[in-house]
């Protein structure tokens, strides 16, 4: 804390300042407001005003440095028994994620959803717990249930109300990953030059086919049926797209509809793609061989039709 002292024509005003940091950002606050040299002259009997203000702000300055150092006593009894089932235990490693979550207006994108199918449970504290849990330690919806118990913030949501978020965050993942992208753009910078895609399947503890779960080409040779996931990434390597499709179909099939929606929904159009050989087909390489757009793919030496040796010349 310092002292402040504002002079105007007719007077001068004594002021305790303090600077704080909030969100990232230096703020001065006014702690308290002395008065003025008149009335601190008449109040402290004819002492000098500005002698007294600063011993004072000195006094304030200790009294806070004194509270900060204050040991903290707890006293635990040995023989006291805790209540079973009494929670005492909270996880508040999600307190640092909530600040991202929150800056990439994750938040108010539930208000508008909620309001757009008016249902009742609250989206904004699923879709969190969903997040939160899985980077903390990852498991099923029915994990994320058990685990969300443990947050210092109780979950105000039923294991029924996930689900049926599920099918909402679905039916709006396209207005999502747009609205997350620019909002990503007042947080960090984001690398669009360059894009990376590719494609991986998940398999399903299951032995008939069912809606997009179908027999493939696993990627871990698993008899069972899968569902495949193409993902764009930008140049740093953070997520920018990605699709859903069934476990039967054409990887090579998949990029072209994602890339589409990535020129339209999110407005980049200058770009180089990057694959792998199994997604270099000849389609693709022809969608980014137009307007600003290039591409860069893997293919093996032999399976080259031809290609040059230089003998080696003395110098």
């Amino acid at each position: 804390m310092r002292l402040k002292i504002v002079k105007s024509k007719n007077a001068a005003s004594f002021y305790v300042q303090k600077t704080v940091y909030k969100d990232g950002k230096q703020k001065t606050l006014i702690v308290e407001k002395l008065g003025t040299y008149a009335s601190l002259l008449d109040k402290l009997n004819g002492a000098d005003p500005y002698e007294w203000a600063k011993k004072h702000v000195d006094e304030l300055n200790r009294i806070e440095k004194e509270e900060i150092q204050a040991d903290i006593q707890i006293n635990l009894s040995p023989i006291k028994k805790i209540k079973f089932g009494e929670k005492r235990l909270f996880n508040g490693g999600f307190i640092f994620l909530s600040r991202l979550y929150k800056a990439l207006g994750l938040s108010k994108l539930c208000k508008k959803i909620s309001k757009k199918y008016k249902f009742k449970y609250d989206l904004d504290s699923i879709l969190s717990r969903l997040i939160y849990s899985r980077i903390i330690f990852p498991c099923s919806k029915l994990g994320t249930f058990e685990i969300s118990k443990r947050f210092i913030e109780n979950p105000n949501f039923e294991l029924q109300h996930i689900y049926r978020a599920l099918d909402v965050l679905e039916k709006e993942s396209d207005y999502i990953k747009s609205a997350v992208y620019e909002n990503s753009l007042n947080i960090s910078k984001r690398d669009t030059k360059v894009l990376y895609y590719d494609c991986t399947n998940f398999y399903f503890e299951m032995e008939q086919e069912s809606d997009i779960r179908q027999y493939g080409c696993s990627k871990e040779h698993r008899p069972n049926p899968i569902v495949q996931m193409g993902l764009f990434m930008d140049g740093s390597g953070i997520p920018l797209s990605y699709c859903i499709n069934p476990g039967n179909d054409n990887e090579q099939t998949t990029m072209e509809p994602l890339e589409k929606k990535i020129l339209s929904d999110f407005g980049i159009s200058k770009f180089i793609v990057c694959t792998d050989a199994g997604l270099s087909s000849e389609a693709n390489r022809k969608l980014n061989s137009k307007d600003e757009r290039a591409f860069i793919t893997t293919q093996p030496i032999k399976k080259l039709k031809s290609y040059s040796t230089f003998p080696l010349q003395k110098a």
